[in-house]
């Protein structure tokens, strides 16, 4: 397992690590998840700035997403006491870890491009 564990994991240890990846999963793999990580990137970006980086994303759908990524520790969400508040939205240190393991599976897409639309083919023409 890891550290979080000290000893050997109990069968409810893995069960609960089990199902709070699955939740954090669910969200990443979502339609928006993945491109809002992106665009806050390694900077805090306020919500106008992700809605115009993100293209065809909704409002709603933009302050849903960010919602999800906070409650489950990807973004930090700061507000600052201004007229009119301004928003900052940054990666943690766990959100800057999925990043790069993000950008660590666009890699591997690259790598393997060809074997991936090769085996497309051949799966269709069966």
């Amino acid at each position: 397992m890891d550290e979080s564990f000290p000893g050997t994991p109990t069968a409810t240890d893995v069960e609960r690590v089990h199902a709070v990846a699955r939740e954090v999963f669910d969200v990443v793999g979502t339609k928006w998840a993945v491109p809002v990580i992106e665009a806050i990137g390694t900077d805090a970006r306020r919500f106008g700035e992700l809605h115009r980086q993100v293209a065809g994303i909704s409002h709603r759908l933009l302050t849903a997403t960010l919602r999800q990524l906070e409650r489950h520790g990807v973004v930090d969400r700061t507000v600052h006491p201004t007229v009119p508040p301004r928003t900052e939205y940054r990666l943690t240190p766990a959100g800057r870890e999925l990043h790069s393991t993000i950008n660590g599976f666009c890699r591997w897409s690259r790598h393997h491009l060809d074997e991936i639309l090769a085996a497309r083919h051949r799966f269709e023409q069966a």
